[in-house]
């Protein structure tokens, strides 16, 4: 796994609340796979081709990634608009890498990171 868990427990915790408050970052809203409770996450979002890519600095097995594989989809809230998503869907590097435009930065080689979640816009 790229990044501690120890670390995304103080994101979680300590980090996260003013980023959604703050409404400057995208925040991605979904549902406990459990708990039925909403949840949002304030992540970096790049559009890509017909929906969204997430870099997974935390793996596949974060509670994030998990919830929103487990419901299908999720909402994502960019510049004040809400954008249903769906299809969720881990891709590797290549596929991540190929989806992206070119002036997006890589996350650096030194992170590890090698899991990427992709989801489609959701047409209403």
């Amino acid at each position: 796994m790229p990044m501690p868990r120890w670390w995304g427990r103080i994101n979680k915790r300590v980090f996260n609340p003013p980023a959604i408050a703050s409404g400057k970052r995208p925040v991605l809203t979904h549902v406990g796979r459990t708990s039925g409770q909403t949840y949002q996450t304030p992540l970096d979002a790049h559009p890509v081709d017909g929906g969204y890519l997430f870099i997974l600095v935390y793996g596949s097995g974060a509670d994030w990634v998990r919830n929103v594989l487990a419901a299908g989809g999720a909402r994502l809230r960019v510049d004040g608009h809400e954008i249903e998503l769906g299809a969720p869907r881990v891709v590797g590097t290549d596929e991540a890498f190929q989806a992206l435009a070119d002036d997006v930065a890589r996350p650096p080689r030194l992170f590890r990171i090698t899991e990427f979640l992709r989801m489609d816009l959701v047409a209403r």
